[in-house]
């Protein structure tokens, strides 16, 4: 079993630190607040935020931030999701105590000044632009707005770029004020660091941020499946692109549902990065129509999502539709056998060990997994939960979700 050090601060700052021999530390603040928590008019402040905390906090410029780990070969770097916010540093471990310093500074210091807004709302409108012309990206966001019936969850993270030209300092540091809080943050480090020097280190960097009097407000209320009809339907946007772009899914399982392992494996089965993924073999290697076909889930606190996207010439597009309805099928009539499933075990538990020696990437798991639900990331755990699904839970999760009558269809032309 993994062999973590945890803990807690007074001032309620969770601390993880996952020891290594490595030279080379990761470590970072993951903040429990993304674009689940806007409210109606900030769509896009969660990602803004996480921009303008990089220029300048009381102590330091944004100068200064942008040069503090590059000039000694570190990486500094950000990224918002849903339901949380990660500032994230890669040095080598002598730079341990420098990197901890400049991420707790921007973190719990920074000013959000008007004059780095004023330059870096184009850059983020840009970014937005550029998303916006990516339709194999936008169709997730698209799809999720669908599934989730314009609740907070199902929002575009990014925003629009007339809502991010009206966000100022005050709208930075009213979301920030709210969320940044050490009671609502996690710090995680895998590294070869002496871990009460961590703690101290931690400590002090931060002994002046107090907790906050009220908790902050998370909108974690469960999605109304009553006052959301949108089972079977099909949506075609019409968007002008080259390709017919399509995605097909549902609403699935929460981070603790009994289910959602077995469909972790199915999912994997039908759409994973496989060659031998059962879509890619039907749509690609057998009949040549598409070049990407992959499937994704994902398990949020209190529900999930779960689809398949591919992109094809309009003329196959009824074809494509076919074949995935048709493996679809294949899981809820007759299910899989059980050489098949301990043949799909062992490559799965294969692809998450190999994924796992990313340290970084590693490291952005563990952190979240504490950070929302108070895990410790073990590998033999997930390993042994993956065993004992069995076919039958393969075939229950495979009629229960994907049931003509519960899928979404959305087609960009």
């Amino acid at each position: 079993m993994t062999k973590y050090n945890t803990c807690k601060l007074p001032n309620g700052l969770r601390i993880i630190h996952l020891p290594s021999t490595a030279d080379v530390v990761y470590c970072g603040y993951q903040i429990n607040a993304g674009s689940r928590d806007e409210l109606p008019g900030e769509e896009g402040l969660a990602h803004f935020c996480e921009h303008i905390t990089f220029k300048g906090t009381k102590r330091r410029s944004a100068h200064y931030i942008l040069n503090a780990l590059e000039s000694i070969g570190g990486d500094l770097n950000a990224f918002t999701n849903k339901e949380d916010t990660v500032y994230y540093a890669a040095v080598l471990k002598e730079h341990t105590r420098k990197a901890v310093n400049v991420l707790s500074d921007i973190v719990f210091n920074s000013t959000y000044p008007q004059k780095e807004i004023n330059k870096e709302v184009e850059v983020i409108c840009d970014e937005i632009e550029s998303y916006n012309d990516s339709p194999a990206e936008l169709i997730y966001d698209d799809f999720e707005n669908l599934i989730f019936c314009d609740n907070p969850l199902g929002h575009n993270i990014l925003g629009s770029s007339d809502n991010v030209r009206q966000f100022t300092t005050g709208d930075a540091l009213r979301f920030t004020r709210k969320f940044y809080r050490p009671e609502n943050t996690i710090f995680f480090l895998s590294g070869d660091v002496n871990f009460n020097s961590l703690v101290k280190l931690v400590s002090r960097c931060t002994s002046h941020v107090a907790q906050a009097t009220e908790s902050a407000n998370h909108h974690e209320e469960p999605i109304d499946l009553n006052n959301c009809p949108y089972n079977g339907q099909q949506i075609i946007r019409e968007r002008g692109t080259h390709q017919v772009h399509v995605m097909i899914g549902t609403r699935a399982y929460g981070i603790n549902h009994p289910r959602r392992i077995s469909l972790y494996l199915l999912n994997n089965i039908l759409g994973g990065p496989g060659m031998n993924a059962r879509f890619n073999v039907a749509l690609r290697e057998r009949n040549a129509l598409v070049y990407t076909v992959e499937s994704s889930m994902v398990s949020y606190g209190n529900t999930g999502v779960w689809c398949t996207y591919f992109g094809c010439d309009e003329s196959d597009l009824n074809r494509c539709l076919k074949l995935v309805r048709k493996e679809l099928n294949k899981v809820i009539e007759t299910g899989i056998s059980t050489a098949k499933l301990k043949e799909a075990k062992r490559q799965l538990k294969g692809q998450i060990g190999v994924a796992c020696d990313n340290r970084e990437n590693f490291a952005l798991d563990f952190g979240k997994s504490y950070l929302h639900y108070g895990w410790e990331r073990d590998l033999t755990s997930l390993y042994e939960k993956i065993d004992k699904v069995t076919a039958d839970d393969i075939q229950a999760t495979a009629a229960e979700l994907f049931a003509p009558e519960h899928m979404v269809r959305l087609i960009y032309k």
